[in-house]
């Protein structure tokens, strides 16, 4: 069930040691998605997004793929993950589409292919479903190797996860399914600190099940119906009361908000809505970090640029990234701006980059592809 509080929890930002950024163009096309790891083994981290592959430390441009256009601004590919794919200790990218069925993964040529900019060779993994919001990979099981999941905004596509298996000598994927439906909205966290992660989706979440998450039963809840709910939804203790709780965006309208668990009723999960900012629309993408380093995580989120192709609300507006701290004691968020004139796509992605010890960030949108660079103070 869910009750709503509409007195915004935002309040005005002043940091005594708020950290600066630099930013580094990579890019400008309609990519929306983006991977960090270290593709060429020298131990720096790089950058993949959409066509390109960015090598560190100077992030210049290296082939990787080719994708196709489709509609007036994207690019066939709603998520990009660095996986090693068949175990040859080069990390591949698995990536995903909007309306085509099929999910590629694309082999790293290694040292000698990509020293001459050669392009990854394309394999089919499983055509899947249509209509899908974004692709992500995420371990279920805990063996260190990550499955395939694709969130849909179509309520009537199942919830499918997709376990990466071999099978004739061939990399493919072998399909479990979670349940019937799903909606707009995806993340992954112990909603009734049973122990056990859940899946959240835009009308409910998925209880996950004691036994083998791939053959036994998930438990659907539908606790809410959430029309644009962000990729990813957070699950987090915010208030330290032991429940845990939900931060989430309005992907395609205006909104940054946080559900707090309240006591169950009836053996039924309960929720109140508080509302973390509503001055700008779609917060598509968000992130879960200690981006500040004060040992507690910030929520990081930011304007995704032509989401819906410009017809969303807002979306003539300028863009920003921003982080918001969280106080524990005046229950509320205040709103830090990281850069001006950058918005997001479908993911924000963190690690050190430039290695001096503060957490750096990439985002691939239709403003472009950047690199946000934390400066020390």
């Amino acid at each position: 069930m869910l009750s709503t509080i509409t007195v915004s929890a935002l309040t005005a930002a002043i940091a005594s040691a708020a950290p600066t950024f630099e930013t580094k163009l990579l890019a400008i096309d309609a990519n929306e998605a983006c991977a960090i790891a270290d593709f060429n083994k020298d131990g720096v981290l790089d950058v993949s997004a959409g066509r390109n592959w960015y090598a560190g430390p100077d992030y210049a441009p290296r082939p990787l793929r080719n994708i196709g256009e489709f509609g007036k601004d994207y690019l066939e590919n709603n998520g990009e993950h660095a996986v090693d794919v068949n175990g040859d200790g080069w990390l591949d990218i698995v990536s995903g589409t909007f309306l085509k069925k099929e999910v590629y993964w694309y082999e790293n040529p290694g040292k000698d292919g990509l020293a001459i900019g050669k392009l990854w060779k394309r394999h089919l993994l499983a055509e899947t479903a249509s209509h899908n919001e974004i692709a992500l990979m995420h371990d279920f099981d805990g063996d260190g190797r990550p499955e395939y999941i694709a969130n849909s905004w179509q309520a009537k596509n199942p919830q499918l996860i997709w376990k990466l298996i071999k099978k004739d000598k061939q990399m493919t994927m072998e399909k479990c399914t979670v349940g019937g439906c799903n909606g707009h909205g995806i993340g992954f966290g112990d909603v009734n600190n049973d122990g056990r992660e859940d899946i959240l989706f835009g009308n409910g979440w998925y209880e996950r099940p004691a036994g083998d998450p791939f053959k036994a039963t998930w438990i659907l809840h539908e606790d809410w119906q959430w029309k644009h709910a962000s990729c990813p939804m957070v699950v987090t203790d915010l208030n330290g009361d032991g429940r845990n709780d939900i931060l989430y965006g309005n992907g395609h309208d205006y909104g940054v908000f946080w559900m707090e668990q309240l006591e169950p009723k009836d053996g039924a999960t309960q929720w109140k809505r508080h509302i973390i900012d509503k001055s700008w629309s779609q917060a598509h993408a968000i992130a879960w970090i200690d981006l500040d380093g004060d040992g507690n995580n910030e929520l990081v989120t930011g304007k995704r640029v032509r989401g819906h192709s410009g017809k969303d609300p807002g979306s003539n507006e300028k863009p920003s990234i921003y982080y918001y701290t969280w106080d524990k004691k005046s229950q509320k968020f205040s709103r830090h701006l990281i850069v001006e004139g950058v918005g997001t796509g479908l993911f924000i992605r963190s690690a050190d980059l430039d290695q001096n010890g503060h957490p750096d960030l990439a985002v691939s949108g239709k403003s472009g592809t950047y690199l946000l660079f934390q400066k020390t103070n």
